[in-house]
């Protein structure tokens, strides 16, 4: 099987789930053969609950089938968690994963587009078809960078969720004739809604009951428990509620501080998950430190919240380590594996100190 490669980037399109129904492939058969997209789905459900995001560590090591082949098992591999909080989690990963990608695709430059180097990408017409958009949403203008929109109401409504933010509510917009106007950037994130509705859509869904799915599900056993020890780090971590920048990781510090600019998504994602691990908000987050502070701030957090019990934990050291963001480690980095861990311990030797000097 040679799938369209913009396949492996978008599995949950009806024309990747159609190619790999006309390729005939088992998911058994592929789980009791140890094929690398058995490997790859646990790294994606994996990287889901940890991190937020399915793109592999280690990208080199797929094809374009194991990536498409890795999304089928992957719903296999959630379903058998069964835990509310991972189908919650790894539905918005997903999504995640895709808006960035379908960022990067809409807004490449005519350079990127003829580049042999840069992944296949997809266009507007494309996605807004996939999603029963064509007739819903209607451009506005010419200008390719600054891109605006109308939406029927009725798709509006559908996708936009008050929650993240005041500005999404109907009542704080311009609607005209049965028609939202909304920026590039906007049509971006219910888009990005779309895509989280369709992953979610059917799971947890039942692997067990028949001989064949017992068997599937004994065979990917080791991998479930595995994926469920996982979903419990987050129980294991310290539960901090006290602020106290000065004992910050030196890792969240760097983050934090400013001087790199425009963090990418990765670590605006592990600062905002250490930040809501202290109970912080969006508001508090922005005004104290602005380099969070940008379009995607509220809905980070709400992602963040631990309130629908699908909290996202800040990423392990390990986690940091891979995308370039340990920095500055000090001799209480080498005892620790967890940024809160670190602070965890940081707070209480501070609390120590100033007991005795009471």
């Amino acid at each position: 099987m040679r799938p369209d490669p913009l396949y492996a980037r978008y599995p949950f399109f009806r024309a990747a789930r159609e190619a790999v129904q006309r390729a005939d492939i088992s998911p058994p058969r592929l789980v009791t053969e140890g094929d690398p997209a058995v490997e790859r789905a646990r790294e994606r459900v994996e990287r889901a609950l940890m991190s937020g995001t399915v793109e592999s560590e280690t990208p080199e090591r797929w094809s374009d089938r194991d990536e498409l082949l890795s999304y089928p098992i992957a719903r296999i591999l959630v379903s058998l968690v069964d835990v509310r909080a991972a189908v919650e989690k790894y539905a918005e990963a997903e999504a995640a994963t895709a808006f960035d990608r379908l960022t990067d695709d809409l807004t490449a430059d005519d350079e990127a587009l003829r580049s042999v180097e840069t992944p296949p990408r997809v266009d507007l017409a494309t996605v807004l078809d996939e999603f029963d958009l064509t007739d819903a949403v209607t451009r506005v203008d010419d200008d390719r960078h600054r891109a605006r929109y109308r939406i029927d109401v009725d798709a509006y409504l559908r996708l936009a969720d008050p929650d993240w933010g005041d500005g999404w509510r109907l009542v704080n917009r311009d609607l005209a004739a049965g028609e939202v106007p909304i920026a590039g950037e906007e049509l971006h994130r219910l888009l990005r809604e779309a895509v989280r509705r369709r992953v979610a859509d059917g799971l947890p869904f039942d692997v067990r009951g028949s001989a064949a799915g017992d068997e599937l599900a004994a065979a990917l056993d080791a991998d479930v428990r595995t994926l469920r020890d996982r979903l419990a780090e987050r129980e294991r971590l310290p539960d901090i509620d006290t602020v106290a920048p000065a004992q910050f990781p030196p890792c969240m510090q760097a983050l934090l501080d400013g001087e790199q600019g425009d963090l990418p998504p990765h670590a605006a994602f592990a600062a905002t998950a250490f930040l809501v691990s202290l109970g912080l908000d969006a508001d508090t987050i922005a005004e104290r430190w602005p380099v969070l502070d940008d379009d995607h701030l509220d809905y980070r957090v709400t992602v963040l919240d631990d309130r629908s019990g699908s909290q996202y934990p800040a990423p392990s050291c390990a986690t940091m380590q891979t995308f370039g963001d340990c920095v500055n480690p000090d001799a209480r980095c080498e005892t620790i594996d967890h940024p809160l861990r670190y602070y965890a311990s940081a707070v209480a030797e501070r609390d120590t100190a100033d007991g005795a000097a009471d």
